[in-house]
């Protein structure tokens, strides 16, 4: 797979941006790694997981394809766990690299994905763990100036204590999208 492979597959939302209030819940989960290293591969400085990581006192490092650090061909050299809203466009390849990687993972995707046999492939005897949301998210879309919305949930390796989990944005004092 070549650069300009992925360049010309990038679809129209790719760069949609996680508002905090999404990114909040996963604090509940993260201090059994308060000590390790979290990777976010498709975030730059402006990120809500990295801002908000950084405020709560974890160790991130953060990489961006804007910054030569393309998420298929790059790996920092010392990490211990992923953490992001990766691009919808090419998941399953995205995934293959994380499952490969063999360490946890909580990537952020739209919950259509499993209408897709992918996933089912992806995760047979790998673990999935899904942390989901009563309301659909919204994201920022630089292309757009109304916000968009999915249905999305996180998707976990050896990350959550439980292999599904429901919780709601209004317990991280958020109003109700919908």
């Amino acid at each position: 797979m070549t650069n300009e492979f992925l360049f010309t597959s990038q679809g129209k939302n790719d760069e949609c941006y996680t508002e905090r209030y999404a990114v909040e819940p996963l604090l509940e989960f993260l201090p059994k790694f308060k000590d390790k290293v979290i990777w976010l591969p498709f975030d730059d400085e402006e990120s809500e997981f990295v801002k908000c990581f950084r405020e709560n006192g974890y160790k991130i490092i953060n990489s961006h394809i804007r910054n030569g650090q393309d998420y298929y061909f790059y790996e920092p050299e010392q990490w211990d766990l992923i953490i992001s809203n990766p691009p919808f466009t090419n998941k399953k390849k995205i995934f293959e690299r994380a499952i490969n990687f063999n360490k946890p993972f909580c990537l952020l995707m739209t919950l259509t994905w499993l209408n897709d046999r992918a996933p089912m492939r992806l995760f047979r005897d790998k673990g999935l763990q899904l942390l989901m949301f009563e309301d659909r998210m919204q994201f920022k879309n630089q292309s757009k100036i109304k916000p968009i919305n999915f249905s999305s949930a996180y998707f976990c390796r050896d990350f959550l204590p439980e292999q599904i989990l429901i919780r709601d944005f209004k317990s991280f004092n958020q109003r109700s999208l919908f």
